[in-house]
């Protein structure tokens, strides 16, 4: 197994910026490599290791938390639970947007009733999603966007763009028939106010070199 790259690390708190195609769980029978594989390594002198404070998709990249003991996993749930997190996504997406910004502001519910599917559909009978979205370069064919979920459904960026439509390259499920790539969405950056009397900590993840390279080829850059 490779080594996961630690972004943040204190007495609490664990950040690592996960790779593109390592899932954070087993499913149900499968046996295959997640990242609960590489938890014990993840210790450093503490007799328990970290554990998740919550999820990413299998094949989005970037921040994602782990706390390291009770007490900090009490805190961050609660956290994310009240939306006090701030994230912020990279995407790469089809097409040049109309708007240099906006809000998605467009109801998520599950596409099926099949209790093992994370599939959702825009519906204006399901959960409040709100998304801003800010182009940071564009062309013809492809832009760069960058993501701040202001809610927290499953999936929601990529059911949010696909909406737009401009689907975000790579994805398997709400993209384009026929587009090969690795997901293309990275979370970036998170601000934790894990400390009542300290700063928000802040914890940033540098691209993949899949995401680099594709945003070489479209012909995308930005400082």
């Amino acid at each position: 197994m490779k080594t996961l790259e630690v972004i943040y690390r204190d007495a609490l708190l664990l950040a690592i910026n996960k790779p593109a195609g390592l899932p954070v769980h087993k499913g149900a029978g499968r046996k295959i490599t997640t990242l609960e594989d590489y938890l014990d390594d993840l210790r450093f002198g503490l007799p328990l290791r970290p554990e998740l404070a919550h999820r990413l998709d299998k094949d989005t990249t970037g921040c994602l938390l782990l706390g390291r003991n009770k007490t900090a996993l009490k805190r961050l749930s609660e956290l994310f639970q009240k939306q006090q997190i701030s994230k912020t996504y990279m995407a790469l997406v089809h097409g040049k947007l109309e708007k240099s910004a906006g809000e998605i502001n467009l109801k998520i519910a599950k596409k099926s009733r099949d209790k093992k599917s994370w599939w959702g559909k825009v519906d204006p009978n399901g959960q409040e999603a709100i998304t801003l979205y800010e182009v940071l370069a564009s062309n013809d064919d492809a832009s760069l966007v960058k993501l701040t979920p202001l809610t927290g459904r499953t999936h929601q960026l990529r059911i949010h763009m696909q909406a737009l439509g401009h689907p975000i390259m790579g994805d398997a499920i709400y993209g384009l028939k026929g587009d090969k790539r690795s997901l293309c969405l990275h979370c970036g950056s998170m601000e934790v106010p894990l400390y009542a009397k300290r700063d928000k900590i802040i914890v940033s993840a540098d691209f993949p070199e899949l995401f680099k390279d594709e945003m070489e080829k479209l012909g995308l850059s930005f400082v």
